[in-house]
């Protein structure tokens, strides 16, 4: 068993490390990659090379834990979504047209996704046994605001069940649910091992909606992957305090902090959970003294309790690979 599944399943006390976008723009072999590959959700559908890009961080570092190469936009693009990125512009998906996304089926969402279910099963057999693979989805309400292009526009959030009264949003919500469960599933098949859930935008939530919306849908899709026996990590970000309400309504196996949260405030407040990260990843772009400190604020807060090392958020494009290499070996090598 890996060292993740081993916190995440049997709450015990032991080193693992991974990061969010640890296979991403910062390494050169990436850049490489993606400077011969313009269209990303292609690339993501490209099994070789989801495969090659999922463990370029893993051969460079030698992480605990592979993460999937791919994006939680694929799930639109393959409910009929075109899903677009443009440079320093990010996502840009067609206008949402609610005939076309309930006209779908489990089998032809899977089929659109089969080369990402092909690019873990690949994964797997390359990758270490003792070494995690981990899967992902977005959140519904995450998915929600990019499929209704108001990532940009938060007062049309605040206001997005009177400005969108036609589409029936909780229905869309449900539907999500279902997909993304297909999703999981499919996954688990192929050989992922643990999943994690991202809500990035569940911050943005009014106080009126952030039940419907974020607590519920969360805990749809993690009562689903215990049901499935594969431990499961949320990242609500952008919840501050309301970290403690989502933990203790939503009961994940772990919980991934944003650069928010506190890590005093989380090791008093996130009880029966594993933490994860909490890092902000802007301080692998200051001085090594700067990094080492705050690297220990969150090694000593969470000693001798099951915490997996990461970042508040994806490592920025900008980040030297030298610097994580060197922020891993120290936390590798900590003690106190």
């Amino acid at each position: 068993m890996s060292t993740l599944k081993k916190i995440l399943i049997d709450k015990i006390s032991c080193k693992s490390v991974w990061f969010m976008r640890q296979a991403g723009r910062y390494l050169p072999e990436f850049r490489k990659v993606r400077s011969n590959n313009p269209d990303f959700i292609k690339l993501c559908l490209n099994s070789e090379l989801s495969t090659e890009i999922t463990l370029q961080p893993i051969k460079r570092f030698d992480l605990d834990s592979a993460i999937i190469f791919s994006d939680i936009l694929i799930v639109p693009y393959a409910l009929g979504q075109n899903v677009t990125f443009k440079k320093n512009d990010g996502p840009n998906l067609s206008n949402f047209n609610l005939k076309v996304f309930l006209n779908n089926n489990a089998d032809k969402f899977s089929s659109k996704l089969s080369p990402v279910y092909k690019a873990i099963e690949i994964t797997r057999k390359k990758l270490d046994q003792e070494k995690s693979l981990i899967a992902f989805i977005g959140a519904p309400w995450t998915l929600l605001i990019y499929m209704l292009n108001i990532a940009k526009q938060k007062n049309k959030v605040k206001n997005i069940e009177t400005q969108n009264t036609e589409l029936k949003l909780n229905d869309i919500i449900q539907e999500l649910i279902k997909y993304l469960c297909i999703h999981i599933k499919n996954q688990i098949n192929a050989g992922a091992d643990v999943i994690q859930i991202f809500d990035s935008w569940s911050g943005l939530l009014p106080k009126n909606l952030i039940n419907d919306y974020c607590y519920i849908p969360n805990l749809k899709i993690v009562e689903f992957c215990k049901q499935e026996k594969i431990p499961s990590i949320c990242f609500p970000k952008g919840l501050k305090e309301k970290y403690a309400d989502f933990n203790e309504i939503v009961k994940p196996d772990g919980i991934s902090l944003d650069s928010e949260v506190s890590p005093a405030w989380a090791k008093e407040k996130l009880k029966n959970v594993v933490i994860q990260g909490g890092l902000n990843p802007n301080i692998l772009l200051k001085s090594d003294k700067e990094m080492y400190d705050g690297a220990t604020k969150y090694i000593k807060t969470f000693k001798d309790l099951p915490y997996i090392f990461n970042l508040g958020h994806g490592l920025l494009p900008q980040t030297d690979p030298d610097k994580v290499e060197k922020l891993i070996k120290f936390y590798r090598n900590f003690n106190e």
